[in-house]
């Protein structure tokens, strides 16, 4: 009897065991299941965030820039399209789109930024660049047509005995090396290519610059308008308007140049000589100055004491100023206000 109760707990153990090991099986398999569907999920979410960052990586084409009309300057507004004597001038808001995407591409990364400035040579005369010629204004000039005066020295990388170009009075640049004591190498926005260029040349903005804020000068059809970010690939339009660019006329008016330029500083009266002479002829009120000379500006004044005139006939014609960017005075103003100094943008198309 003994025995055959030892024989059924033997058997009973046997059955536990198996059981047990069933059991056992059973959970490892079950487990194994959901780890390998959490490593399925892990890996899909991995290879979704890697999808999203190469999109990311993508840059923003003209396609990908979206406007939307939210006028906070609302006097004197053009149309999209809208008559000119016996033509039709327009927005061009396709090529102003491809503006805006460059604006967000070069942003994407962090970047040392900076802006070219020698205004009134105060930085002193630029050197003889390797290719010159002197132009229509007798003024020495590089193979692009910017003059010498206000000029910036732009060198081959590690070839310094003579500039190739000059860079303009207010284009922005990326600073790619600062390693040298006098020179650091610089990567042009409006000029494809990297250069050399002397420190003393080179107003550095730092890294955490924010470009949100775009002016843009259209000199064909005589108009300005300005965007303002509100997230990826998304920018207000703030206010069209109608403006008067620079016209070329030697000895002493020169087209508005066109380019990628930062606000380098505000006049809220900018006097202005009669041509040729140091005597002051006038006055141009809230003036933001972007390259050289040329600033955007309210309608001048031929009186130096003279009050401010809104609006005139020339404004959307033909090319009349002397470098500068007219428009009625109380968009000058709002542009005044608006813009923000060394971290707004002027950007002038054909």
């Amino acid at each position: 009897m003994v025995k055959k109760l030892y024989k059924i707990q033997a058997i009973f153990c046997t059955l536990l065991s198996i059981s047990m090991l069933f059991s056992c099986q059973q959970k490892t398999a079950e487990e194994k299941a959901v780890s390998d569907a959490e490593k399925r999920t892990a890996d899909s979410l991995a290879q979704v965030k890697a999808a999203e960052e190469e999109v990311r990586k993508q840059p923003l084409t003209a396609a990908d820039i979206n406007l939307t009309k939210d006028l906070e300057y609302d006097k004197h507004t053009l149309e999209d399209t809208y008559p000119y004597e016996d033509t039709v001038r327009v927005f061009q808001w396709d090529k102003i789109k491809e503006r805006l995407a460059d604006v967000e591409n070069f942003q994407r990364m962090p970047h040392q930024y900076a802006v070219l400035q020698n205004h009134r040579n105060k930085n002193k005369e630029a050197p003889l660049v390797k290719n010159w010629k002197r132009n229509a204004y007798k003024r020495v000039a590089d193979s692009l047509g910017t003059e010498r005066w206000q000029g910036v020295p732009l060198y081959a990388t590690g070839e310094h005995d003579a500039p190739v170009i000059y860079g303009r009075d207010g284009h922005l640049v990326i600073v790619t090396s600062n390693d040298t004591t006098d020179m650091m190498e610089i990567e042009g926005i409006s000029l494809p290519g990297k250069f050399d260029v002397p420190k003393r040349y080179v107003k550095t903005l730092g890294d955490t610059v924010v470009f949100d804020r775009v002016v843009v000068v259209d000199v064909t059809n005589q108009n300005v308008s300005t965007f303002q970010k509100t997230d990826k690939g998304a920018w207000k339009v703030l206010s069209m308007n109608p403006a008067t660019s620079g016209m070329h006329k030697p000895p002493f008016s020169t087209e508005t140049p066109l380019g990628v330029y930062v606000v380098q500083e505000k006049k809220e009266k900018m006097m202005f000589l009669k041509d040729g002479t140091s005597s002051i002829q006038g006055f141009a009120p809230y003036a933001t100055r972007f390259c050289n000379g040329g600033y955007i500006h309210g309608v001048p004044v031929n009186n130096p004491k003279g009050k401010i005139v809104e609006y005139s006939w020339s404004l959307g014609t033909v090319p009349r100023s002397h470098m500068c960017v007219r428009n009625a005075s109380s968009h000058a103003k709002f542009v005044y206000d608006w813009t923000k100094t060394l971290s707004s943008l002027i950007i002038v198309i054909e």
